[in-house]
């Protein structure tokens, strides 16, 4: 059986670019050839001023980003329109989930000072929105809810207009540890289903989908409390076996919490180790997909080969239409603002 080619990855970067030429791989004595990732798979190479800019400044303040630890396909877009999703809690996961390129073990990184560093230094970078997510730490009390919130509050204090979105994991189902994160009043509240029921256990391992849709459920109500208004969003991979039939499932299981924003992604195997993967969909699937999503009620959805949960992040927060429409204008001679094509 033909094996998936794994995308090139350049020393050092963590990145995965794009399809290479075929390889091959011995399989049981055989000279066994590697998949070619189809053409649609393209990402777009890390480059420009605002990515070698940012890609400085957070090496500097020692930072670790999802976008390396999981070799995030679209850190060079992400990170020209200054971007940037922040993973707190160090970088070794006590999951092994079967789609993730993050490294797992028994994290021995705690840094309770670490709010206060990644607020001071997200002041610096220039950014209109970011995205705040972390390692699964089992191994913790509150599974580092404490740390997530006091990020949300020190980052508000010091980057007053900044969109603030948080990535978090299901803090054992515990509803202590969410109303921690729910009272420092994040923009946007997100935890990925990933994958359809029948597949939650090979691809997530220790997280359960009435979990999930529990935590999703729960922000919302605990939003309605505080009194505020939260944007909750979840996240669902395509390529590990699933029918149609189940993602729709899945979308409407997402809207009876009412989830108001998704994103649709192709799974791309980060390696030989990793879930193996399925089928490839067409760009045409992803846009059907987003079709019927919408219809359901969502209210964004982002679909397509290369989504990922944080992919867009900036244009979905309260406001986002607007700020999205002044980069995207110019001033003419009088002072008037003149929107352009597109």
């Amino acid at each position: 059986m033909a094996r998936e080619l794994p995308m090139f990855t350049p020393p050092g970067t963590g990145v995965h670019h794009g399809p290479v030429a075929p390889e091959t791989i011995a399989m049981g004595g055989s000279v066994t050839p590697m998949r070619r990732h189809p053409d649609w798979i393209r990402a777009k190479m890390p480059s420009g001023e605002n990515y070698h800019d940012l890609k400085g400044l957070l090496r500097g303040l020692g930072l670790n980003t999802v976008c390396e630890e999981a070799g995030c396909p679209n850190i060079g877009e992400c990170w020209d329109q200054r971007t940037a999703t922040i993973m707190i809690l160090g970088d070794t996961c006590t999951r092994a989930c079967g789609f993730c390129a993050v490294k797992t073990g028994r994290p021995t990184w705690f840094d309770d000072d670490e709010p206060r560093r990644v607020a001071e230094a997200l002041r610096g970078l220039g950014l209109e929105h970011v995205v705040v997510t972390s390692v699964a730490r089992d191994d913790l009390p509150d599974g580092g809810a404490s740390i997530f919130a006091e990020t949300i509050r020190q980052v508000r204090a010091t980057s007053p207009g900044l969109g603030i979105e948080v990535l978090i994991p299901d803090f054992n189902g515990e509803t202590a540890p969410l109303r921690s994160v729910m009272e420092a009043r994040p923009d946007i509240l997100n935890h990925n289903l990933e994958t359809v029921r029948r597949l939650q256990k090979p691809v997530r391992k220790r997280a359960r989908w009435d979990r999930t849709l529990g935590v999703l459920r729960d922000a919302r109500r605990m939003a309605d409390e505080i009194g505020y208004t939260v944007h909750t969003k979840s996240s669902l991979m395509v390529g590990l076996g699933e029918e149609r039939h189940e993602l729709r499932e899945a979308f409407a299981a997402l809207r009876e919490v009412e989830c108001d924003i998704l994103t649709i992604g192709q799974y791309l195997r980060p390696s030989l180790q990793h879930l193996p993967l399925e089928r490839y969909y067409h760009p045409d699937e992803f846009a059907e997909m987003k079709s019927e999503a919408l219809a359901m009620g969502f209210k964004h959805v982002e679909s397509g080969p290369l989504v990922r949960s944080s992919y867009h992040a900036r244009d979905q927060v309260p406001g986002a239409e607007l700020k999205r429409l002044r980069r995207q204008a110019t001033i003419d001679s009088e002072g008037r603002v003149v929107p352009l094509a597109g």
